[in-house]
């Protein structure tokens, strides 16, 4: 999604539209053309977009294309804790939005963004291929790249050569990694990481109401936090953090037991409701009821039943990675190739899709100044971007992780007490949301 994402980007700038840009991915469903149709089952796989990325990819004229299909803007957003002692509800109203965000299917956003670029006069070519091997400094030199910089040179080391699964190569001024966490291009490229693997697996799935979702939900419990998000219809999406034991049990476990657990999971199970009136946290910060936001008012709601399971189980391993360096000559990295974080504020996709955007914007510089767009002097501008708000947002969701994974009295009172500010303190709500939203201000007083 978020190469593809790129491609759109480059496709819509005046100034980078002239490029010619190879599509290297091997996903069988490129090449049949991502075709959806309305009554197909939903994908257990979602995303979900924050008003800030969906700027940005309606800029870039593909966000008509997920609103062809099945999606969900939600305007509401409860987070509360297992103990029963907090809980905030956030608005979209208390920053002045329309929504908080858009949940889409992964298949329906990579149909969009390819719908994107076929209906683009762009010069693209798509490979359904691997990538085997790559050489930065090829001794001869077949230019696909037809910009004015891309014609520029054609001595030894003005391109990467590219070598594909069916004997092809390919040359280019510029090789994007967005090829995932286990990305082929940052082992190719000699980029290394730093991080660590959580002893925790995702496990995801599409679930059924009797009626239409409306609200993105969130508790956090002992093993991990479970959300759940509407997609659309009567559909929600399930992302459930657990530790690996209890993911395999409760994939392989029978339908009706499974919904059970999660019902209970985000009902009674594991603890009370928590109390509306906060224990009287609400009266301790009444001196900051000034412009008081709406959704402050607003009592615990519980969550709607899910009666059926609607998709596949899915579990997926968990890890926090992050790339030293995101950028080398010829060499860069977007996405999860460049960081990989926790998926319980669901920012993942968000960060890649603001990394797209501001390579393309370097891209762009870069032909304006007459510059190869593969030089590494350039390519830093875009790390020196990106790498300070990623590292940013990683350390919140470590931060967050650390501190719902402690199970112990007090720490249970300071989180509760957290809850509450986060819930009627009328400043720090409207900058957590807006952080969250996708916007670079830190969710801090200000």
């Amino acid at each position: 999604m978020v190469g593809m994402a790129l491609a759109c980007f480059l496709a819509s700038t005046p100034l980078t539209k002239q490029l010619s840009v190879a599509i290297i991915d091997s996903n069988p469903a490129l090449g049949s053309g991502l075709c959806i149709k309305k009554d197909d089952p939903p994908d257990p796989r979602v995303s979900t977009i924050t008003p800030t990325s969906i700027s940005f990819l309606q800029d870039a004229g593909a966000w008509k294309y997920v609103e062809q299909n099945r999606h969900a803007y939600f305007d509401k957003m409860q987070v509360w804790d297992y103990t029963g002692m907090g809980y905030a509800k956030y608005g979209a109203r208390d920053v002045n939005k329309e929504y908080l965000g858009c949940v889409a299917e992964n298949k329906v956003l990579h149909s969009a963004l390819l719908s994107c670029i076929k209906d683009s006069d762009f010069k693209k070519t798509i490979y359904p291929l691997k990538l085997t091997s790559m050489t930065l400094n090829p001794s001869s030199m077949s230019m696909v790249d037809e910009s004015v910089a891309s014609r520029e040179s054609s001595a030894q080391g003005s391109s990467a050569k590219l070598q594909l699964s069916d004997g092809s190569s390919i040359y280019a001024k510029l090789v994007v990694g967005a090829d995932g966490g286990k990305s082929r291009v940052r082992e190719l490229g000699g980029f290394k990481t730093t991080g660590w693997n959580y002893s925790q697996n995702a496990i995801i799935c599409t679930v059924e109401h009797a009626s239409e979702n409306r609200c993105a939900w969130q508790r956090f419990l002992p093993s991990g936090p479970i959300a759940l998000l509407p997609v659309g219809d009567n559909f929600s999406n399930i992302v459930w953090t657990m530790n690996p034991p209890e993911s395999d049990n409760r994939k392989s476990i029978t339908e009706e037991a499974f919904l059970k657990d999660i019902n209970s999971a985000l009902d009674y199970g594991y603890g009370l409701h928590p109390s509306s009136s906060l224990s009287g946290n609400r009266d301790i910060l009444s001196w900051f009821k000034m412009n008081q936001t709406s959704s402050a008012d607003e009592f615990f709601e519980i969550p709607p039943k899910v009666v059926r399971l609607a998709s596949q189980r899915m579990v997926f391993p968990l890890s926090l990675r992050h790339a030293n360096s995101y950028a080398s000559k010829r060499v860069v990295l977007i996405g999860d190739a460049a960081h990989t974080v926790h998926p319980l504020a669901g920012q993942g996709v968000n960060l890649g899709f603001g990394d797209a955007f501001s390579l393309s914007k370097i891209i762009a510089e870069g032909i304006a100044l007459g510059t190869d767009i593969g030089e590494v002097n350039l390519l830093k501008k875009y790390e020196a971007e990106r790498k300070p708000a990623n590292i940013t947002m990683m350390a919140i969701l470590e931060t967050f992780q650390k501190a719902y994974s402690i199970d112990f009295g007090p720490f249970n009172f300071l989180r509760a007490a957290a809850f509450s500010g986060a819930n009627y303190i009328s400043p720090l709500k409207r900058s957590i949301i807006s952080y969250a939203s996708g916007e670079q201000k830190l969710p801090l007083f200000l």
